[in-house]
């Protein structure tokens, strides 16, 4: 997670009577269309659009100040439309602007429906913050997702007194960030604090013991197929 709003190079890193229209990812490629006919009408949206009539919100990016505000008002135009109905957060992303991470963090708990968070690919940095900030009993990961914890990222400088400044700062949202990590983890402070000073991975069945997600999103009915060694030469 960084402080400035820019996205970190450094880091891999998205009808009824209401029409609902959600961010699409920005890539090359083709977003798919959803075609809906409603008596001699023919209606068509991208799939993004479609999936935010089911309560579905994507955060499949880098987090920005552009992305927050289109999250957040995606969470309040669904509470406004039913508030008993529970919302899903997919999340695929990189990290990105503390601020902004924390402008949906504040959103979804201040909101009135339970926001299910399911991560795919991987949540990392603000993406892991805001995984772990789902409603309880209601963070999920997909098998293979990967999620990663560590401390705010920042820079400062120019005069003494500016770096002091933002050195204070960035320690401000760095135990913030820590004390709101043991609260959903059940996680000793200490335990968080030493984890995310570095980069810390971990596999989906570890981030469930380690408190981050409830839960691992299993398909029990796909049959397991032994692969001879030999084969993967």
């Amino acid at each position: 997670m960084i402080m400035e709003n820019k996205q970190d190079p450094q880091k891999t890193g998205r009808q009824g009577e209401t029409t609902r229209h959600q961010q699409t990812p920005k890539s090359q490629t083709v977003i798919p269309m959803v075609v809906e006919q409603s008596g001699m009408e023919e209606r068509a949206f991208d799939i993004y659009s479609r999936l935010l009539q089911e309560n579905i919100v994507f955060l499949g990016s880098a987090i920005d100040d552009k992305v927050a505000d289109t999250v957040v008002a995606q969470l309040l135009f669904l509470e406004a439309e039913n508030p008993e109905k529970d919302i899903q957060l997919y999340i695929n992303s990189p990290g990105g602007s503390v601020y902004a991470g924390m402008a949906i963090y504040d959103t979804m708990q201040q909101i009135r429906p339970d926001v299910v968070t399911i991560c795919y690919g991987i949540a990392a940095s603000m993406g892991a913050f805001l995984l772990a900030g789902g409603s309880p009993r209601k963070r999920m990961a997909l098998p293979s997702s990967r999620i990663m914890i560590h401390q705010p990222l920042g820079g400062a400088q120019g005069q003494a007194v500016d770096i002091e400044i933002q050195a204070k700062e960035i320690l401000y949202i760095k135990d913030q960030i820590n004390n709101i990590l043991a609260y959903h983890t059940g996680q000793p402070l200490d335990k968080i604090a030493e984890d995310t000073e570095r980069d810390f991975f971990m596999s989906a069945k570890e981030a469930a013991n380690y408190g981050l997600i409830d839960q691992v999103i299993t398909q029990p009915n796909i049959p397991l197929v032994d692969i001879p060694a030999t084969a993967l030469t």
